[in-house]
């Protein structure tokens, strides 16, 4: 069944979206799984293009490798839209062959706009929608346009998206709390600005499976790749890591009025040799002195 986000106030009523033929869901229902996969990979890998008067297109280019989910997009659009085919020399391929699906029609695009695909650059504007919408499914489409799944080199399952939104990396990070309990905390990366959320484990394999479970639409390399994470099992001599404990205001404030990591990890109940690191950190601006005001005490 469907999961969806309730609290969230809609850009306007699912009613008023345009009907398929069909006579399926509405075009662009995000209630409907095919719909929030096609969607959360239109924001991640698609481009919405605003020409001269009504004129305009979106356009999703992927390797023809993956053609077969532009057939789905193309089946699920009750628009006129189209799938071709260019090889051509990039950075990384003398010949790289991709498709494009392009759909131009001002109706489908504004109804796409809408529920939050902004036109030209958007990388770092997308948010979750605003509508409810089926969150694993959405989620998944954001992964197979902008994410891995599959085994590190050591042949540890890991699942990971790499993103410039932080309100994508944000929600990814909720959702995969609540359910497989592992806990992260998105920062941009200090070459680039971008986010890059990891999962590792068992945490993989829990979220992959519940991202790609049997029949749901998306790209068969990565349905088979998250297939294969669920025959993973922690080898016997494989310590299970404990979270770790975080820093409080409290302690980083006691930390600084010590100025010496041997008096204050006997006060603080922490190695010194964490609180030698977590001195270093506070002194070099790594991470945010607390605020004058910031109390000592407990």
């Amino acid at each position: 069944m469907a999961e969806h986000d309730t609290n969230a106030p809609p850009l306007f009523e699912i009613g008023d979206l345009l009907p398929a033929p069909s006579g399926g869901p509405a075009f662009m229902d995000l209630k409907h799984p095919d719909y929030a996969y096609m969607f959360g990979f239109l924001q991640a890998d698609g481009h919405l293009a605003q020409g001269t008067g009504h004129k305009g297109r979106l356009t999703v280019e992927i390797n023809v490798r993956d053609i077969a989910v532009l057939h789905e997009f193309r089946r699920l659009t009750p628009y006129n839209s189209s799938i071709t085919e260019r090889v051509r020399a990039t950075n990384f391929s003398a010949e790289h062959h991709s498709a494009t699906w392009t759909l131009c029609d001002r109706e489908a695009r504004a109804t796409i706009n809408g529920l939050g695909l902004p036109y030209g650059r958007k990388s770092r504007k997308i948010t979750p929608p605003r509508v409810e919408f089926s969150r694993r499914d959405y989620l998944r489409g954001v992964i197979d346009a902008d994410g891995s799944v599959g085994h590190t080199g050591q042949g540890l399952p890991f699942i990971s998206l790499t993103t410039a939104s932080a309100a994508v990396g944000a929600y990814l990070c909720r959702y995969a709390k609540a359910v497989t309990g592992a806990a992260r905390q998105i920062g941009r990366n200090a070459r680039d600005g971008i986010y890059n959320v990891v999962y590792t484990k068992e945490a993989a394999v829990q979220l992959a499976g519940h991202l790609y479970y049997p029949g749901c639409l998306s790209l068969a390399r990565k349905q088979t790749a998250a297939s294969a994470l669920a025959s993973w099992e922690r080898p016997a001599d494989m310590p299970v890591r404990t979270p770790g404990r975080r820093w409080t205001p409290r302690e980083d404030r006691v930390l600084l009025v010590h100025d010496d990591a041997e008096s204050a990890a006997a006060e603080l109940g922490r190695s010194e040799a964490s609180c030698s690191v977590r001195l270093w950190r506070l002194r070099t601006g790594k991470v945010r002195c607390p605020k004058d005001d910031a109390p000592v005490g407990p």
